[in-house]
């Protein structure tokens, strides 16, 4: 009986010995396994920025090209619009008239879109309170109420 309680305690010492041993090894190896990490994250985002500026580059040869072919577009529209006799500052009025009217198309959605970029259901849910209508402060285009004007 004696011989078998000493093979048990033996073998928890040695397993406390390995489990020891691993963490020392685990502890040792970290800052090798953290730097790999961290250099990786380094060159992906060196990567990301490369990417990221050709994207920007790219799309600002695109803007230039859309313009470009925007007005060419509207030139030709002019220039039809007068060849079919009608006066060329009635034709120019309606070429601004029709473009105005999409720009305020743009804008009204755009401000449509704008309350998304608060993020609501994020803040709802990490208990942020979000801007109500009826908690935000006023903007350009709203007025005050009367009772806070007059304080």
């Amino acid at each position: 009986m004696p011989a078998t309680e000493a093979r048990v305690g033996g073998a928890a010492a040695s397993s406390d010995l390995s489990w020891a041993a691993s963490l020392q090894e685990l502890l040792r190896d970290l800052p090798g396994l953290v730097s790999d990490r961290v250099e990786l994250l380094s060159l992906e985002l060196q990567r990301a920025a490369q990417v990221l500026a050709q994207i920007v580059a790219l799309v600002v040869a695109a803007a230039i090209l859309g313009v470009t072919a925007w007005l060419a577009l509207w030139g030709g529209v002019l220039f039809a619009m007068i060849d079919a006799g009608l006066h060329w500052a009635a034709a120019s009025l309606l070429v601004l008239l029709v473009n105005v009217l999409a720009c305020a198309a743009a804008v009204a959605r755009a401000r449509a879109l704008a309350p998304r970029l608060h993020l609501p259901a994020t803040r709802r849910h990490l208990g942020v309170p979000v801007p109500t209508p009826a908690t935000a402060p006023p903007g350009p285009t709203q007025r005050m109420p009367a009772a806070a004007a007059e304080s």
